[in-house]
């Protein structure tokens, strides 16, 4: 795929020009001055693909899942020794110096840069209208993605939308996080409203008119503007670009389910956004299948490459799925059997949902779904019963469950559920949306959004406060700008 070898190209290259500050934690620059580059138009094609590029990386995509399912009730972190830096994300004792959280700020202000580089310098260029106004509108989408990251795990953050330099970096302090709101969403408007609605094969993964209305949905059900949110997200439902991949018609089976996350069927028809990774040896390959494969257990769960046994499955997670829910033994599994050891089972949870043989360690081609079609059915249906249109709502809800059971998704199904109640159904799409979406990081921030992360983890023994969720402000961006306030982030009595 273009946009894929293009990636390569750019990781290669190594370019990571910037005049932007220690604040923006920026790489040093290459021999190639940035006043030699940005100049042409291929100049801005590998800036643009350098931005998408970086979302690939460990800090940014790569280890999500320490934000967004470790400290909710889905997973839990492998202890290695001293090493506590996802522990104190299980158990709500995050430090100012944790690794994580200062590594996360760092990238994702670089990937800030970028796209603010770009926009900053590309209408000086002389290149395709169009063009320029397709790389501006990408990096606008870029831009709303890493501020709406941000601003879920961190709170208010500096809101920086231009190049800045080293002098005028200590003056920016945080914005407040309903204005940092108000600029993802201009940003999502523009870029909704500009972007192609689909691309080439060649260019697939780049941001499209569908991915921007789908993260603006996800964005508006955060903030609770849920006739906002219903009508966008209708939108993308009525466009006809996209839709759910369907079993095979017949015996029960998952296989519209399993489609979604082959490494061999990539940006499907349910696929709105998703980080592109391919194996190979250059660099751009994933780590989900060597990281998430239990510590220690050889090549029988990933066949090349280290094991990490991170991201556990807990067993709350494993039971929560319904019997005969078909997605639950797709997605993770309690152990392997041992053919080091006569095939004797070994009880070891983890998540097998991001299937692929590595090239090497590391570097294998499961895509990230960022944003999916099943997700955007839940939104919705989410969505209808907050705006008193439950029965409606139940319609979308039974399509992703009918398929997670192994039936067709327009078929009435013996799973089929249905309610009047607006109450029950928060429940029910809460249900729903946390066995569909096991996995892509979805559940701790919707706990937090829907106000149900202190109640339900408290429930099963965590031990939190409503200052547990969000991020403390690395200590060292404090000491780069003492004027950054921190978050008043309490540590609960063990």
């Amino acid at each position: 795929m273009k946009l894929k070898y293009n990636l390569i190209a750019v990781a290669l290259l190594g370019i990571a020009f910037s005049s932007c500050s220690d604040f923006l934690e920026q790489n040093p620059k290459t021999d190639l001055s940035e006043n030699d580059f940005y100049k042409t138009a291929d100049d801005f094609t590998s800036a643009v693909n350098g931005a998408y590029s970086s979302l690939q990386g460990g800090n940014i995509y790569g280890n999500w899942y320490i934000f967004a399912e470790i400290p909710s009730d889905n997973t839990r972190n492998q202890l290695s020794g001293s090493v506590t830096t996802q522990n104190e994300f299980d158990k709500f004792y995050i430090d100012t110096q944790n690794s994580v959280i200062k590594d996360f700020w760092a990238e994702a202000y670089k990937v800030i840069n970028r796209t603010n580089t770009v926009l900053d310098r590309i209408d000086g260029v002389n290149m395709d209208a169009a063009l320029v106004s397709r790389y501006k509108l990408e990096c606008k989408f870029i831009r709303a993605l890493m501020y709406f990251n941000l601003v879920r795990v961190y709170g208010d953050v500096p809101l920086v939308l231009k190049e800045i330099s080293i002098t005028e970096s200590y003056d920016i302090l945080r914005e407040p996080k309903d204005n940092v709101y108000n600029q993802i969403i201009a940003d999502l408007k523009e870029a909704a409203e500009g972007l192609p609605a689909s691309y080439s094969s060649a260019e697939d993964g780049r941001a499209t008119k569908g991915a921007a209305k789908a993260l603006l949905g996800e964005v508006y059900m955060t903030i609770h503007k849920y006739p906002e949110a219903e009508a966008i997200l209708a939108e993308v439902i009525n466009s006809g670009q996209y839709a759910l991949l369907e079993n095979t018609p017949g015996s029960l089976n998952i296989d519209g389910y399993e489609a979604i996350f082959s490494p061999v069927n990539h940006n499907s028809k349910e696929g709105i956004f998703e980080i592109q990774y391919l194996k190979g040896g250059f660099g751009e390959g994933s780590n989900f299948a060597n990281n998430y494969a239990p510590e220690n257990s050889g090549t029988n769960v990933v066949q090349v490459g280290g094991t990490g046994g991170n991201n556990i499955p807990e067993m709350d997670i494993y039971n929560a799925y319904e019997e005969g829910d078909l997605r639950r033994d797709y997605s993770m599994s309690l152990g392997y059997h041992d053919n080091r050891k006569d095939g004797e089972w070994v009880e070891s949870r983890y998540v097998s949902k991001y299937r692929d043989v590595p090239y090497q360690g590391g570097d294998a081609s499961n895509n990230y779904p960022v944003i999916r079609y099943g997700n955007v059915i839940l939104m919705y249906a989410e969505a209808l019963n907050q705006n008193g249109k439950t029965v409606e709502a139940c319609k979308y809800l039974n399509m992703t469950r009918r398929r997670g059971f192994g039936y067709q998704t327009t078929e009435t199904s013996p799973v089929d559920l249905q309610t009047t109640d607006k109450a029950q159904f928060e429940l029910m799409v809460e249900q729903e949306r946390r066995v569909e979406l096991a996995f892509e990081d979805h559940r701790w921030f919707d706990l937090v959004r829907t106000g149900r992360a202190v109640e339900v983890m408290r429930s099963k023994g965590f031990a939190l406060n409503e200052t547990n969720l969000i991020c403390p402000i690395p200590q060292k961006q404090i000491d780069v700008n003492p004027k950054l306030t921190q978050n008043d982030y309490r540590i609960e009595p063990r």
